[in-house]
């Protein structure tokens, strides 16, 4: 299996689409202004405790306070509540905590009034990013991840990931970590960590140690609001935690990034490096991949299936319900039973998928098609488990109802993702009239001929919908070639999804629009 990234900047931010074996799996969008990321470490301020919900609101600058509950912080709340003091008093500089004296822990079943205080500042970690009215949600059980570890301030444990199943490997990982490990420091091992030498994994613990250094350094001339440490971009955070052999390529339209996500594979897998790519072509990133194609159909109401079947998928302020519908495929089959497994196979490998592209958390419902064998059904639960395993996000799946229907709870820690599949007419801009849109390749042709007849434009460049292209570009001789033929140059055509079925645009040879007639 392939894994490809591709990493397209704009204006109003960064879009990262990570595919496999050429089909998109996961789609981010990462705003350009400040934005409350999972794992973002902030100086915040208690506002308000409210012993009712047993917690307390936080403000670290989002327009509503954040929520932070008893239980989220953390067995050695006093121990980072001490630390924060001394450092904001310069009473210490130092973030390695060799000879800092732990506080007792805390009772789990005690009341947050008597840890917290109304208007002191606190450190917190940013868990849940914010989700409709809702302000982001905290946690004082500060983690820093990096590529083989996290690193757990003002703890004492090495865990090690379930997922390392060999008792010797659970064994080495473990001596080698409490070897390197400072005092008061505890240790989680990823799954990656497995099988790595152990200068990889201590260089990997030097990263983390030094990047609690510097947010120790930049606690000392804090202000309320501040933001300490910063989780890097969900592009880095991608490759951190899923970069490996099979990963093919990254592909970045912006040289700045380019040289930021280079010389971070370099740091973390050095043999890896040529795989990052700037792209330089023509067309847009996303239209040479085929991602904005792909965006389109994937993100509607509707989602088609390969055999025929479809799936209608509802979003609801309490859960997603996803119903799975045959389609042209209900004669096919020699009985309605081979229909109905067939077609759920296919809608259980294309929800798990579905469900890391939108990043739907929350209960989901899938109503699939009924299924009498029971032997079946359990397929259909074992489909599910097998796809999702290559989902990042905690998820708990649930069998078959004798309803046919399977429930599914995932982490959502950010906002779920949608994108406009419905497209407002460039002609009409959304008033359902248009005038002469039959015209619109005569329009172009004018166009051109006004460009190089009248203005003597060299290297002219048009991007158009795909149909328009086809439009030019068949037949022979096709448009394009009788232009050449009428006007001795080439016009260069470029395909572009994203564009309205009669929009188009002109360019010159240096890039930049010319203003057109219509």
């Amino acid at each position: 299996m392939s894994n490809e990234l591709v990493i397209n900047s704009t204006p109003k931010g960064d879009r990262i689409a990570l595919l496999q074996d050429k089909r998109i799996v996961e789609y981010h969008f990462e705003e350009s202004e400040e934005h409350f990321s999972v794992g973002d470490i902030y100086l915040g301020t208690v506002k308000k405790l409210v012993t009712g919900l047993n917690a307390a609101f936080i403000d670290i600058g989002y327009e509503k306070d954040a929520f932070l509950h008893y239980l989220d912080l953390g067995h050695n709340i006093n121990s980072l509540n001490k630390f924060t003091k001394d450092v904001i008093a310069k009473r210490t500089s130092d973030g390695m905590l060799n000879g800092f004296e732990m506080e007792p822990e805390i009772d789990k079943h005690g009341k947050i009034d008597k840890v917290l205080a109304k208007n002191a500042p606190i450190l917190v970690q940013v868990v849940k990013e914010p989700i409709s009215t809702k302000g982001p949600r905290l946690s004082c059980d500060i983690s820093i991840a990096g590529r083989f570890l996290v690193l757990v301030p003002f703890g004492h444990s090495i865990n090690i990931s379930k997922k390392i199943t060999s008792k010797q490997e659970r064994q080495r990982l473990h001596r080698l970590v409490q070897g390197i490990k400072p005092p008061n420091f505890g240790v989680i091992i990823r799954t990656v960590a497995e099988g790595k030498e152990s200068e990889e994994i201590e260089l990997d613990l030097r990263s983390l140690l030094a990047k609690w250094d510097a947010g120790t350094k930049a606690l000392r001339d804090a202000r309320p609001r501040d933001k300490i440490i910063g989780e890097m971009s969900r592009a880095t955070s991608i490759m951190r935690d899923m970069l490996n052999d099979n990963f093919d390529s990254i592909t970045l339209d912006n040289k700045e990034m380019y040289e930021e996500v280079r010389s971070y594979v370099q740091q973390i897998a050095p043999e890896k490096q040529n795989i990052v790519r700037f792209h330089q072509g023509k067309n847009k990133v996303f239209e040479q991949f085929g991602i904005e194609k792909q965006l389109k159909m994937l993100f509607g109401r509707s989602v088609s299936l390969p055999g025929g079947g479809y799936l209608i998928i509802e979003h609801t302020e309490a859960l997603h319900v996803i119903d799975v519908n045959s389609g042209n495929k209900s004669n096919q089959e020699e009985s309605q039973e081979d229909t109905a497994i067939n077609v759920n196979i296919e809608a259980a490998k294309e929800i798990a998928r579905q469900l890391r592209l939108r990043d739907m958390g929350g209960i989901i419902v899938i109503d699939f098609i009924d299924m009498k064998k029971p032997e079946n059904k359990k397929q259909i639960y074992d489909v599910m488990r097998e796809e999702m395993k290559l989902d990042r996000s905690k998820f708990t799946i649930l069998p078959l109802t004798k309803f046919g229907l399977m429930q599914i709870t995932r982490q959502r820690v950010r906002p779920e993702l949608n994108i406009q599949t419905h497209e407002v007419c460039p002609t009409c801009g959304g008033t359902g009239k248009i005038t002469a849109s039959i015209a619109v390749s005569d329009i172009v042709e004018q166009n051109v001929d006004y460009i190089l007849s009248k203005q003597n434009e060299k290297g002219l460049r048009i991007t158009l919908h795909p149909y328009l292209y086809s439009y030019f570009m068949n037949g022979f001789p096709s448009k394009r070639i009788r232009w050449w033929f009428k006007y001795k140059t080439w016009v260069n055509l470029i395909q572009d999804s994203s564009l309205g079925i009669t929009e188009f645009h002109f360019y010159n040879k240096s890039g930049e629009p010319i203003e057109i007639h219509g």
